[in-house]
């Protein structure tokens, strides 16, 4: 078994121990510096970071491979990249970048397997008369479809 193998097992082991949490991404670099990127369905705390720390470095051995651990909470303005981080972000505004690079900035209504489902007002020529008026525009866009998401923070 690789030295990445082994990592990826007990990164595995720790997180289904922790049903809140997720993997975003997991490296290892050519000089074993192992990185660890979570989201939870609550959020990512502190000791959530110490357990799955703990938990995968006594899943390997330092006498066997030296190594490094980094274990971090996704960033806030990190883009999302599963599923899992859609369906958690329903009702929060996000700004998305499609793969034929429009840019929305909209807030998130619904999210399955497939889609997003984006809804936001948009100012446009009225269709009789002078002026502008306020229009709903809803969207569902695949994930295919999508090259960048991330959660807009209002305060």
């Amino acid at each position: 078994m690789t030295f990445k193998d082994k990592v990826q097992n007990s990164v595995d082991l720790a997180l289904s121990q922790r049903e809140h949490l997720f993997l975003i991404d997991l490296t290892i670099n050519e000089n074993n510096k192992i990185n660890v990127v979570l989201d939870g369905d609550f959020g990512v705390n502190l000791q959530d970071c110490i357990d799955v720390s703990r938990a995968v470095e006594n899943g390997l051995d330092r006498e066997e491979q030296d190594f490094s651990l980094e274990v971090a909470s996704a960033g806030v303005s990190s883009p999302l990249k599963l599923v899992r981080q859609f369906k958690k972000n329903i009702g929060r505004t996000l700004k998305v970048k499609t793969t034929t690079f429009e840019e929305v900035e909209a807030k998130l209504t619904a999210a399955n397997d497939v889609k997003i489902t984006l809804e936001w007002q948009a100012r446009e020529p009225k269709k009789i008369g002078k002026g502008k008026e306020t229009v709903e525009k809803k969207l569902e866009l695949p994930y295919e479809n999508i090259k960048e998401a991330i959660v807009i923070i209002s305060f």
